[in-house]
């Protein structure tokens, strides 16, 4: 063995830049899979966080414009939805929704306390809003069913917010009273504040938004928790039904798609997830590809250390060499070229998506509603870059196998007239 050891790295030394470049394929092809599986994975893992952070079985509805005419009335019309909605969807389809709630918008106000101030948006919402989006709660509690029937004037503010107004107060914003354009909130809660703008975020309930501010039975869009949709198909066909029954309460066309229009949150994530999987797909076949790159370069070698040693391996078997030893000697050489170098490769990968991690690992942008993780953890498992630098590595001994075969086949006489 030890013999064995010594003659190949004698080869290698004979042939370095050879053997360098041959290497430096193969270290390439496993680098670029690692990094491929880890920026896809980054991709992934935020979807995937994204998701978890609302309701993945909630529809929102939002007003739109009429693209139609329809029963004597001209295309153009706004349409404003209003609180009978909420009811007309929750009893058009029983089995189908779950829970409805609202949502209402008042900007331009000034919340103060004592001689500190800022510069908000009043939201009012309904309880289940807490369920529908990624709220964070970080002190006190969220709006409640009583809040909304008894028209409370509660509220619930962003931590920015509280930074601000309650700077060295002690307790916080919590049982504290806050003034909002001339009309005084307690402070029930304290959220995070996601709103990345100058605004700051009050929430108060819906109801009472309604009723101070002469909102009427207006609502800027409402929104609703689903059950028993699983598929694309049962979403469309649902968006269908519902599209009908708010054109007959609102008198526009039911296949007029911009008097009101969805955003469908199950439907978007099967899409998605099929485009995920197609990623991962696409992902894996360039980097097999690549890595076939190497496993080609290690064919060459062999292919040319078998042509060059052919008269080598003729006085071999001359002199009494096993078949099995010429064999097991171009193996050997074609297993330690792709090992050493699929492993400096693999060690490159990891390093590079580690650095990624840190640098990117955490990306947001806003998406008009709050932030969104766009790049999350994008690494790959240990025991994944493992198992692709050993299928490296099976696959660079398959392709010295067949050059070290013909070189067993030859016979002495053959290759000692060899050039």
């Amino acid at each position: 063995m030890f013999d064995i050891i010594t003659e190949i790295f004698t080869t290698i030394r004979r042939n370095k830049m050879r053997t360098a470049l041959t290497g430096f394929s193969v270290a390439w092809g496993i680098f670029i899979l690692i990094v491929l599986l880890g920026a896809g994975n980054g991709l992934i893992h935020a979807f995937e966080m994204s998701s978890s952070e609302c309701a993945l079985n909630s529809i929102k509805v939002f007003p739109g414009w009429t693209s139609q005419a329809y029963d004597g009335l001209k295309a153009g019309r706004r349409i404003e939805l209003g609180n009978n909605d909420l009811v007309l969807t929750k009893e058009a389809f029983p089995d189908n929704v779950d829970e409805v709630g609202a949502w209402l918008h008042q900007g331009g106000c000034v919340v103060s306390y004592g001689n500190e101030y800022v510069s908000a948006d009043l939201d009012g919402y309904y309880p289940n809003v807490t369920k529908l989006e990624s709220v964070k709660m970080l002190k006190g509690r969220f709006l409640n069913d009583i809040d909304i029937n008894e028209r409370r004037k509660v509220a619930v503010i962003g931590d920015n917010a509280e930074g601000i107004l309650f700077d060295g107060v002690d307790g916080g914003a919590l049982g504290k009273f806050i003034n909002v354009s001339g009309v005084v909130y307690k402070v029930v809660g304290v959220m995070k504040d996601e709103n990345k703008g100058m605004q700051h975020q009050v929430a108060i309930p819906f109801t009472t938004l309604q009723l101070i501010y002469d909102k009427g039975q207006f609502l800027n869009n409402y929104a609703f928790t689903t059950k028993g949709l699983e598929t694309e198909e049962a979403n469309d066909a649902f968006e269908v039904e519902l599209r009908k029954v708010l054109g007959s309460e609102h008198r526009f066309a039911a296949d007029d798609q911009g008097a009101v229009w969805f955003w469908n949150r199950m439907k978007q994530y099967l899409q998605t997830s099929v485009g995920m999987r197609m990623l991962q797909v696409a992902i894996w076949v360039i980097g097999i590809f690549t890595l076939l790159s190497g496993v080609v370069g290690v064919s060459n070698i062999m292919l040319i250390t078998v042509k060059e040693r052919t008269r080598e391996f003729g006085i071999r078997k001359a002199l009494g060499a096993k078949p099995h030893t010429i064999l097991a000697l171009v193996l050997a050489e074609s297993v330690v070229i792709t090992t050493f170098f699929g492993y400096i490769g693999m060690v490159a990968g990891i390093g590079v998506t580690e650095l990624a991690d840190s640098i990117l690992g955490q990306s947001t942008m806003d998406n008009g509603f709050g932030s969104t993780t766009v790049f999350a953890n994008p690494t790959v498992d240990l025991s994944i870059a493992i198992e692709a630098t050993l299928t490296l590595v099976v696959a660079g001994t398959l392709a010295g196998f067949f050059p070290a075969r013909k070189a067993v086949k030859i016979r002495p006489i053959e290759a000692l007239r060899a050039e």
